[in-house]
């Protein structure tokens, strides 16, 4: 390509490095037109989803790896001066560090994109779906802290400025383990605690939970901390060694389903057995309740009132709080409407004949 370029006379150093840098993006926007129209073109009709997720993964890096990759190892041959030489391979070595780091980086996200394909969690019964969702989301997250830190690394040994401390780094690579690890420990233990949870998993993403006084989902695990989603909208952010060293209520650990509670404090005159039709009637006429479980029992008895409990099953925990309202309302309803005297009430007897014989 040289030789035919001195050939068309274009000798000059600079127009050469200007020539061959337009031909080598044009060749990377080429190669990455062929190599995904390739793929469209192969695979079969109902694999194209996957090839569109891999064209929006790959398609900016490849077409920065390629021209950058040709033009490192054209430069020499430019005839340019020798610091002007040392500075454009430096930046292309740079620009190519840069480009594959975020190729792999791309790698590991198309990953797990193809594993979210093939697990769903939109449905109800979704617990190996969480599992294998939560897993999988924490190993991407720490394999792309390593790519960045090597990517960094690599980036940094370029300069000699860097590379000379190189030896001492070596040296005194015992003591300064012991400082760091004294140093981030903490960090250190956040990291242990985020692989136990991805792999033991007391929680997964979607769990419903109660922590600090507080209810809703789990809705992100990062590397030191978790995002707890409140059912307000809110959010309570928690460090990751929270749910290996504290206690705390994970109300789907192992299933969606979950029964939820509702009670009632009446007078001793109500019908029970009125109560109990009600309870299984509007059961009955709710697409909230998955007909697992209904009970209705006098659960206590005071000097004033009894206490009657309600419990009833739902697919998951917002359907079950949904649930219990609904039954709440309607049952306070009906006490009003056919039975208001059995609300609680304080009686007082007065002794009529003690009054008359004073």
């Amino acid at each position: 390509m040289i030789d035919f370029l001195d050939s068309l006379g274009l000798q000059q150093p600079y127009v050469r490095l200007v020539l061959f840098t337009i031909l080598s993006i044009l060749v990377g926007v080429l190669v990455r037109f062929v190599f995904f129209k390739t793929l469209f073109v192969l695979n079969k009709k109902e694999e194209k989803e996957l090839v569109k997720l891999l064209e929006k993964r790959f398609s900016g890096s490849i077409f920065l790896f390629i021209p950058m990759l040709i033009m490192h190892n054209l430069i020499p041959s430019f005839e340019l001066s020798a610091s002007f030489t040392e500075w454009l391979l430096l930046i292309s070595e740079s620009l190519i560090i840069a480009s594959f780091t975020i190729i792999a980086i791309r790698v590991v996200y198309f990953l797990q994109d193809v594993l979210n394909s093939k697990f769903k969690v939109d449905r109800a019964d979704n617990i190996k779906e969480r599992q294998v969702l939560t897993q999988v989301t924490f190993i991407r997250k720490v394999i792309i802290f390593l790519i960045v830190m090597i990517g960094l690394s690599l980036f940094l040994l370029q300069f000699d400025g860097v590379r000379k401390y190189g030896a001492t780094f070596l040296t005194s690579a015992g003591v300064a383990g012991i400082i760091i690890g004294l140093a981030a420990q903490k960090t250190i233990g956040n990291l242990l605690a985020g692989i136990q949870i991805a792999f033991t998993q007391p929680i997964k993403i979607g769990d419903a939970v109660f922590v600090e006084k507080e209810w809703g989902w789990i809705e992100e695990i990062n590397l030191t901390y978790v995002v707890v989603k409140i059912w307000d909208q809110r959010r309570l952010v928690l460090p990751i060694t929270y749910f290996t060293e504290q206690t705390f209520q994970n109300w789907t650990r192992n299933s969606a389903d979950i029964i939820g509670s509702v009670f009632l404090f009446t007078d001793y005159t109500i019908p029970i057995d009125a109560l109990r039709k009600e309870f299984e009637s509007i059961l009955a006429s709710t697409n909230l309740w998955n007909k697992n479980a209904q009970v209705l029992q006098i659960t206590d008895c005071t000097e004033k009132t009894m206490q009657i409990r309600m419990l009833m099953s739902a697919k998951d925990s917002p359907t079950a709080w949904d649930l219990r309202c609904l039954v709440r309302e309607k049952m306070l309803v009906f006490i009003q409407e056919k039975y208001p005297n059995a609300l609680p009430k304080t009686r007082l007897v007065m002794d009529q004949s003690s009054e008359l014989n004073d």
